[in-house]
């Protein structure tokens, strides 16, 4: 090769790739255009309806595992009668939630479609149910009247249909290397219900599930991308069509770390059951929902809460009062919950945060009531433009001392669920990278009791307990020659929780817990260093052990925690809830010890789809 042939060679390799990397963002950009509606969404309504509703049994699952015959399972079809179905209600109540989505089950697993469709051999809701009706069609037409966004739930599987080749757990029609000719009837089959669905419907989005019993070439997913894109070049798609989506859908566990994907979507039960089954009492609390949409926004994601209703179309009691506090919440706090993006990283802030698109307004959730009314923050450069509550736009009171900066509300101002403060900066925000926290016992006797053991927790936190050279034992004696050096307070406070400062290392990890703790040197115990008044029960997530015993340090309180979302088929812990009674908490601040069953183990996995439901 001559010198002008290898410099025309490497003029065209630069070329290609300059080509590529336009194309390449030209892709990112229009992506991005097409996920801003979903992205600034943040809250929907998931909806799990169909015949398991007469029983109150799992969808789908109770006859692919064996729980009920599939002959039985199907003879609920003649008491799904809809007969309270009442769709302008439905949309009414969940555009009042707060939600700007909402997503329908058209079909699951168990194959019953609940519109009207003409592919061959399909069970309808029109032709074999006591309803006798359409039931996706009314509800879609009230969704677009409304103003929300279309989402059509349905099921890649179907184990009722007689070309599909699973049928339950013990049992398989057929294995699709030996009857191609079969999986293709059934190909045609949902490919068909697909156009339907798109044409009939013109959804926003389509919520795939069930892709794990088949590959993406099985599935033809380039295929039905195609079609879904001929319809709607917009159409949003779920991930869970084998890596083929827009956005990820961890199920039931909140993620302890932001998802890595730019789009993600929590799919999220109110009890422990997606379809309505009248013995599952295990609903959470409005105040554990509310902290639950906050979790997902401070990452960036969506919550996609579930409702089950009954079989004759209305929606359970406790499931309208959920979502009427919920409601509440969301009205209340607008701004910071629709438009906003990721918040800060974790050290910043011992709670959540998320900030505008432009990252001139920084919004700070506090799930708690500071007992001296002040929120702390750290490494915060640029220069406060002004500060106020989120929902009656009461000023906030700003010390900036450097990079750390002291808030100051007032009572009136803490919302019983999570209080919002809205920080306005002039430039994009910039922020201090974190730096380790570190403290001297005596620097500052004459200071208030609340910043200085704050400081303390934050150094224990970081790594950097100030306790490991001093003679402080684990019962709070041994300090007494300290005491000249600290405020009575702070003294009083150290000797009183000596057991969770006395040789303790560095706490949780990002994620797990959103304040500071502390690990005992055993790592068999977890102290937990909660601020204030909390407004609800404390939450713990992915802790993969048991626990043994929580308690209040210092004065023996016994507490016991209510464990949500633990499904028995899943490694994916739940979530730990410890009750604090209020007449318990610390007035400076409280520490917990949660003592587990073994060494601290931690789950940081992904959080995906439950593929199994035995």
């Amino acid at each position: 090769m001559n010198k002008k042939t290898l410099l025309s060679f490497l003029f065209l390799l630069v070329f290609h790739q300059e080509n590529k990397a336009q194309e390449s963002k030209s892709q990112d950009k229009n992506n991005a255009k097409k996920m801003e509606w979903f992205t600034d969404a943040k809250l929907g309504i998931f909806i799990h309806w169909g015949i398991y509703s007469v029983n109150g049994i799992s969808e789908s699952w109770a006859f692919f595992n064996n729980y009920i015959s599939h002959d039985n399972y199907m003879k609920q079809l003649d008491g799904f009668n809809a007969a309270n179905y009442k769709p302008e209600e439905w949309v009414k109540l969940i555009k009042e939630s707060g939600a700007k989505y909402s997503v329908i089950t058209t079909k699951h697993h168990d194959g019953i479609s609940l519109w009207d469709t003409k592919a061959p051999n399909a069970t309808t809701t029109i032709k074999h149910s006591a309803a006798k009706k359409d039931l996706i069609s009314p509800f879609v037409k009230a969704l677009k009247a409304s103003g929300l966004k279309t989402g059509l739930y349905f099921s890649l599987p179907d184990w009722s249909y007689p070309d599909y080749d699973g049928f339950t757990r013990e049992h398989k029609r057929y294995k699709l290397g030996e009857e191609p000719k079969r999986w293709n009837k059934y190909l045609n089959y949902y490919h068909k219900q697909l156009d339907e669905l798109s044409s009939n419907f013109k959804p926003d989005l389509i919520w795939f599930d069930g892709d794990w019993e088949h590959s993406g070439e099985e599935w033809q997913a380039q295929k039905v991308l195609k079609g879904l894109r001929s319809y709607n070049p917009n159409i949003i798609i779920n991930s869970r069509l084998n890596g083929h989506g827009d956005y990820e859908t961890p199920e039931q566990g909140i993620p302890v770390v932001k998802p890595a994907g730019d789009y993600w979507e929590l799919c999220y039960t109110m009890n422990d059951s997606w379809g309505y089954q009248p013995y599952d009492y295990k609903y959470k609390s409005p105040n554990m929902i509310i902290r639950t949409l906050v979790d997902c926004i401070s990452m960036g994601g969506n919550l996609l809460l579930d409702i089950g209703p009954k079989a004759d179309g209305s929606i359970p009691e406790q499931q309208v009062k959920i979502l009427k506090g919920l409601a509440r919440w969301t009205q209340k706090h607008g701004e910071a919950i629709y438009g906003t993006r990721a918040g800060l990283p974790a050290g910043h802030f011992n709670g959540k945060t998320s900030l505008s698109k432009d990252r001139k307004t920084l919004y700070i959730y506090a799930d708690w009531a500071p007992y001296d009314g002040i929120l702390r923050l750290n490494g915060i450069l640029s220069k406060v433009k002004s500060a106020r509550v989120v929902g009656n736009n009461n000023s906030v009171d700003v010390d900036k001392n450097g990079a750390n900066l002291t808030l100051k509300i007032n009572a009136n101002s803490i919302d019983s669920d999570v209080t919002v403060l809205a920080l306005q900066f002039n430039e994009p925000l910039k922020l201090e990278e974190k730096t380790s926290t570190t403290v001297k016992l005596s620097d500052q006797k004459k200071d208030p009791a609340i910043p200085q053991i704050v400081a303390i927790t934050n150094a224990i936190q970081d790594g950097n307990n100030p306790f490991l050279n001093t003679k402080l034992a684990v019962d709070g004696l041994g300090f007494e020659a300290e005491k000249k050096n600290l405020n009575p307070e702070v003294y009083n406070w150290i000797t009183k929780n000596a057991e969770g400062l006395f040789q303790t290392g560095k706490g949780l990890p990002e994620g797990h817990y959103q304040g500071n703790s502390a690990l005992s040197a055993d790592k068999k115990t977890v102290y937990l260093f909660v601020e204030g008044k909390p407004s609800g029960p404390i939450a713990l997530k992915g802790i993969k052990n048991k626990i043994a015993r929580i308690r209040i340090v210092g004065e023996g309180t016994m507490m016991e925690p209510e464990i949500y979302n633990k499904l028995y088929w899943s490694a994916i812990p739940g979530i730990i809830y410890i009750p604090v009674p209020e007449e318990r908490l610390d007035k400076n601040l409280t520490v917990i010890a949660v003592l587990l069953d073994g060494p601290l183990d931690l789950y940081r996995e992904k959080v995906g789809a439950i593929e199994s439901n035995l």
